[in-house]
Parts: structure tokens; sequence; C-alpha cells
């Protein structure tokens, strides 16, 4: 498998249980690397942005409200075939279906705060990460 990039968040649920180092061991002990991590406050305009893809749903605003409604830290995470390494890191969406010692499972409140966010494909991963980090602040 290619090494290949993807992008992370940990959600507001999770950093207001100061869960980012938790979470950050089970990343890293899954063999993915951090190249890329700041903490910010999500602006609702980054966030309709990011969940433009989720606009026509009945949840939409919703979602934009949560994510915007503390910090999140924003990753780039970097491995041997990285979105489904961290796709299987984190877990099903409903936390009751995730696998055991995934983030969800250990970490999530429910379906709707879950703790993180990963990219679902390559294409994705590339919009996700641009949004939220230059060149320049990815350090592998």
């Amino acid at each position: 498998m290619a090494i290949e990039r993807t992008f992370s968040i940990i959600k507001p649920d999770a950093t207001a249980r100061n869960l980012t180092g938790a979470v950050n061991a089970i990343i890293e002990k899954a063999g993915l690397r951090i190249v890329a991590q700041k903490r910010i406050l999500m602006t609702r305009a980054q966030a309709e942005t990011f969940y433009a893809v989720h606009k026509a749903r009945p949840f939409f605003g919703e979602l934009v409200d949560f994510m915007t409604s503390g910090p999140v830290v924003v990753q780039v995470l970097e491995g041997e075939g990285a979105i489904l390494k961290y796709r299987d890191v984190m877990g099903a969406t409903d936390p009751s279906k995730a696998a055991d010692g995934t983030i969800r499972k250990v970490h999530a409140k429910s379906i709707g705060e879950n703790s993180v966010h990963g990219s679902d494909a390559a294409e994705t991963a590339a919009i996700e990460i641009a949004q939220f980090f230059a060149g320049n602040e990815i350090v592998g």
C-alpha cells in the first residue's frame, strides 16, 4: 500500500472532555503519524463549507451548530493506506455498532456526538486538508 494522507477532526464533544491526547494515542498506536495538528474554533462559514455536501439534509443546521459549539482539533494523518486505516480506527458512526477499541466505541457519546471525523476518499482528503492547512504547516 502507498503512503497517503488523510484529514481528521477531533470534534467538540471530545475536546470538551480533554480527549485529544487519548484520541491521538489510538491514532499513533494504529501506525498513523500526525504530521499536522492545530486546535481551532471553527467559524460558521468554515463549518458550512466543510459540510456543504449535507446542505439539503435536515440535520445540516444542527451539524453546523455542533461543530462551531467549541474547539476542534484538525489534523493531517499520514501512513500506509491512511484513509482506510483511519476509518477503521474511528469505528462505525454509531458507537453502539463500533468495534471494540475504536475511537468511537471508546469515546463517542452518540451518533451525533461521535468524537471524530475522517476523510472518506483521497479526493475528499485533499480538499479537506487544503481547507484548514497551508502546505508549509504539514511536516512529515
